[in-house]
């Protein structure tokens, strides 16, 4: 498969499971999608954002060697939403290196508090400061203030995945 044409070729569904079929348990064809996820080709950034959260899903071991390249490109200015939000699905679900989880938090942070920020990487950067708060409930406090202060001008994603980690915090 030339992953390149496939991209550009059809954004649906079913492209992105075929090329995560294509990419399957190999390190090298994931390596070729991560190449294009990070290039400056607009068009090809977008479209390899969902193969690769696939990607990531069904084999977590694909991302060992690229957290701080993932978590310093989702961070980029003027990043397409779909990157961020496909970035931050990734984190959601991954037991990060210890060295990477102070710029994650960062990151996620940054994410809910921005004014700006689309409703799905909100949600996610939620369920990523969440996870993380178990190994470092020091910034609990933090993430509850957070999620009480903008409770009112936040969405209902924003307001579902916040009722559910206040109720997880309570505990």
């Amino acid at each position: 498969m030339n992953l390149r044409n496939a991209l550009i070729a059809e954004h649906s569904k079913a492209q992105c499971m075929r090329i995560v079929n294509w990419i399957g348990t190999d390190q090298q064809r994931f390596n070729e999608l991560l190449n294009l996820f990070l290039s400056d080709e607009k068009l090809l950034v977008q479209r390899a954002a969902w193969p690769l959260s696939y990607a990531v899903e069904a084999c977590p071991s694909f991302i060992r060697a690229h957290y701080g390249k993932l978590i310093k490109n989702m961070q980029r200015p003027g990043l397409p939403d779909a990157v961020k939000r496909n970035t931050v699905r990734i984190f959601q679900d991954t037991d990060v290196p210890e060295r990477y989880r102070g710029e994650l938090m960062n990151a996620c942070f940054g994410f809910i508090e921005s004014l700006s920020e689309k409703p799905a990487v909100k949600a996610f950067a939620l369920t990523v400061l969440f996870n993380l708060s178990k190994q470092y409930p020091d910034i609990q406090p933090e993430l509850k203030a957070i999620i009480e202060d903008r409770w009112e001008y936040e969405t209902a994603a924003f307001r579902s995945r916040g009722r559910k980690i206040l109720k997880q915090l309570a505990k």
